[in-house]
């Protein structure tokens, strides 16, 4: 299956950056991985669903519509592995997916959080299972919380980073739609999201920037999830 292009055109220099660096040989390593098989496994709407803590995870966490569906689509390149929605809200589960043959290690698609018309009791719900599964869950290696780059960190994202920092989850912060915003707005957001990280401790220092409609950075967000899972 073809990989989308590394980078979005006619953009400028500075939206093709990165701020995390890894050599051509762990870019073709995990390129190859996830040009192998990955695979869904099941949705988990409690603990009790959860699969045998057997292989390292990497979750995904983001706010509604920051396009989590779309950045898993991308980084496995596959275009219906994750399912996309305008529907703020829809995933109320944690689905898993599976990477290798034999299997090397599972992606977590976590609930999107911070939608405004959701049932008070859902968004409850949202929280236990989001808490007890990452203060319980001894095979997470990090969580990847995506930040929209035309917004950058909100209040609610926040409450997310919190969580983590409190359950002690290595965390690293992922821009989405980079594509989006201006090259010069792309670097402030970037350089704002850096300094908040370098603030929290359970927090990595270098920040991912992506836009799954071009494959900018994908192949890098590859390399931190295999990094992740070393």
């Amino acid at each position: 299956m073809n990989d989308l292009p590394t980078a979005a055109p006619n953009l400028g220099p500075d939206l093709e950056r990165t701020d995390a660096p890894f050599t051509a040989e762990q870019l073709e390593h995990a390129r190859k991985l996830f040009a192998g098989h990955v695979g869904f496994l099941k949705s988990a709407p409690t603990l009790e669903f959860l699969p045998d803590a057997s292989v390292p995870e990497v979750a995904f966490a983001g706010r509604s519509n920051v396009g989590k569906s779309s950045l898993l689509n991308a980084l496995t390149g596959r275009n219906s592995m994750a399912r996309t929605s305008n529907t703020p809200g829809r995933t109320q589960e944690l689905n898993f997916f599976e990477v290798g043959a034999p299997l090397a290690f599972r992606l977590v698609d976590m609930p999107g959080y911070g939608f405004a018309k959701a049932p008070k009791d859902v968004v409850k719900k949202w929280r236990f299972l989001i808490n007890d599964f990452l203060r319980g869950r001894d095979v997470l290696k990090r969580a990847l919380v995506l930040i929209d780059s035309r917004h950058g960190i909100k209040d609610v994202d926040r409450e997310i980073l919190e969580m983590l920092d409190k359950a002690a989850v290595s965390y690293r912060m992922v821009l989405t739609k980079a594509d989006k915003i201006k090259a010069s707005e792309l670097v402030e957001v970037t350089e704002r999201t850096a300094a908040e990280a370098r603030k929290r401790p359970a927090a990595h220092p270098d920040i991912l920037v992506t836009s799954s409609e071009y494959g900018m950075g994908i192949p890098e967000l590859r390399a931190a999830v295999v990094e992740a899972v070393s």
